[in-house]
């Protein structure tokens, strides 16, 4: 995986040659889609070759090799040259290129792989034949430095895709482009380097049968970089049905959020990929997500209109880490129950908010309910009658549809740690309905903010990323800083008496809430800790210019949502 968006330049002349050579390839200038010459396919077509990973939404990506022998990440801990990157990793390169030689994961079990992700719920696989380090997980007959010259000398690709179709689960493979292992990556001779790129991605698209993913990792590269357009052609025709995401210089099938979830989106396929622990490959006593953690992650991408795509490192001697197993597990044993709301769902018809996210099917709209910012869940207005409500996770719902909006509100003793969810049914199929922006009614959404310090400077880390009813997106400030404030302009003066603050990481130890009245704050509120979420009432403040004074943090602090609600009528 990437750490990086930062990437080394190519030589102009090595570019125009690659270039060059494509366009001759195939006889037409390059337009950016990435197979020229090949039929083009119409929106319809490519919806019926997408639908069953659409329905999916929950993948298993996996990340092994023999770097998990020292627990460290893979690719990135390797030490010597990055080129096209730079940088460098702790583990001494004739330490790290000669690991596969210990290699020998004798408990390496395929099936009970696929066993584990099915038990999780999840619909596909995908597994790193080759990362950065440029070691082939798989036989290949391109390079000597390969799994099959380990002391355990078996196929894993093989033997994962033979798994895979046996038990039922959809096979992918991750491949690297970039390659710091290579002799002729970025070199003069990198055209020698991409002949090798095309032919291993050959192999593996001739030698295990059905491949429905090919996962590209680019770290940033352009199209001609790897001659891309052939390449992608040349996958198309050996695999005319498999997905490709976009990390080869061109867009493909569907766009690729890495450790975040993504943003609501209906018109472009995307998937979120993230760990369950820190690290991408297996870490010794690493800290793996929570069940509710698992559960938001999941929702939240579903939510979106996304699938998740969600990493385990398996341990050196083959096996997943029970720990993992048992968190998947759990998983799946709530998918069980709930999975209605989640396979075969689109995003929406509400984008996802604080509260949680929406999903629906047919008639039916799924609300789920993750947090519950205030007693009452609000809804913006839909064009279809609500026919009955009811909820999937026990207990009695309580529902006003107006004209204004929906409203929804379940007993406390019926709340569910993990996801309250609550059915809409609808007097016509929900995809009919308009998408509605889900207002939170705070008076700061959209308005005029600054802040004493930003990450960076960096825009998508500005004060107005808090006050964007968006949980997805934060205002964060530089490491070591120690306190600071977000300030916001509402307008004209507004009589307040409730706030949410929602927090990233859990930094903040003590702020308060101040108003501006004759050039002088005023404070009106204070508290300790933000954490996930945090309502605060206080009594009525009038004020038009408010203040988040955070006072003391452990380090820089980021917010998600900074929300001032009026006092009602």
């Amino acid at each position: 995986m990437k750490r990086t968006a930062i990437f080394g330049r190519v030589s102009r002349a090595l570019s125009l040659a690659l270039l060059a050579a494509a366009l001759l390839s195939h006889g037409a200038a390059y337009s950016g889609e990435e197979s020229p010459g090949r039929p083009v396919e119409t929106e319809e077509q490519k919806e019926a070759r997408m639908a069953w990973w659409r329905d999916a939404k929950f993948g298993l990506f996996i990340h092994w090799g023999p770097v998990s022998l020292k627990g460290t990440e893979i690719g990135w801990s390797r030490g010597g040259e990055r080129r096209g990157t730079g940088g460098t990793g702790q583990i001494p390169l004739d330490v790290y290129d000669n690991l596969y030689k210990q290699f020998n994961p004798v408990k390496f079990n395929a099936d009970e792989w696929v066993s584990i992700a099915k038990s999780a719920g999840m619909k596909y696989l995908v597994f790193t034949s080759k990362h950065h380090d440029g070691f082939s997980m798989f036989d290949t007959k391109l390079t000597d430095y390969k799994i099959t010259n380990s002391p355990f000398t078996r196929d894993v690709v093989g033997e994962l895709a033979k798994a895979c179709h046996e038990g039922g689960l959809r096979f992918g493979f991750y491949y690297s482009p970039p390659d710091w292992h290579h002799p002729d990556y970025r070199t003069e001779n990198h055209a020698r380097y991409i002949k090798f790129l095309h032919g291993q991605l050959r192999e593996l698209c001739s030698n295990y049968g059905r491949v429905d993913i090919v996962w590209f990792d680019g770290l940033g590269g352009k199209a001609e970089d790897w001659d891309s357009p052939t390449l992608l052609k040349m996958i198309r025709q050996l695999q005319p049905r498999v997905i490709i995401n976009n990390r080869a210089g061109l867009p493909a099938d569907h766009d690729t959020p890495e450790q975040e979830i993504g943003h609501f989106q209906t018109d472009r396929a995307w998937e979120s990929c993230i760990t369950i622990g820190t690290q991408w490959a297996w870490k010794p006593d690493d800290r793996i997500k929570s069940l509710k953690e698992c559960i938001d992650t999941l929702v939240r991408c579903v939510g979106g209109d996304g699938n998740l795509l969600f990493n385990v490192g398996p341990m050196p001697t083959g096996e997943i880490e029970p720990r993992q197993v048992a968190r998947l597990k759990e998983m799946g044993e709530w998918l069980t129950r709930y999975g209605e709301s989640i396979y075969g769902v689109r995003g929406g018809p509400f984008r996802p908010g604080l509260w949680g996210a929406s999903t629906y099917k047919g008639n039916n709209v799924y609300v789920h309910i993750l947090t519950w910012p205030q007693e009452t869940i609000l809804l913006p207005p839909i064009q279809k009658k609500i026919v009955a409500s009811s909820t999937l996770t026990g207990g009695a719902v309580n529902l006003k549809q107006t004209d204004a909006g929906i409203e929804i509100s379940v007993a406390a003793s019926s709340r569910q740690e993990l996801d309250t969810i609550v059915v809409l049914e609808l007097d016509a199929p929900a995809a009919e309905l308009k998408v509605g922006i889900l207002p939170s009614g705070s008076v700061t959404t959209g308005k005029s903010a600054k802040a004493s310090n930003v990450y960076q400077k960096m825009k998508e880390h500005g004060p107005d990323k808090a006050l964007d009813d968006d949980p997805n997106t934060r205002w964060a400030t530089d490491s070591g800083v120690h306190s600071a404030w977000l300030e916001v302009d509402l307008g004209e003066p507004v009589t307040i008496n409730r706030a949410f603050i929602s927090e990233a990481y859990d930094r903040v130890r003590s702020f308060e809430l101040q108003y501006k009245q004759e050039d002088v704050w005023k404070t009106f509120a204070r508290n300790g800790r933000i954490g996930e979420g945090l309502t605060m009432k206080f009594e009525s403040a009038t004020a038009r210019v408010v203040r988040l004074n955070i006072l003391e943090a452990v380090e820089g602090p980021t917010i998600w949502e900074f929300q001032l609600f009026p006092v009602k009528q």
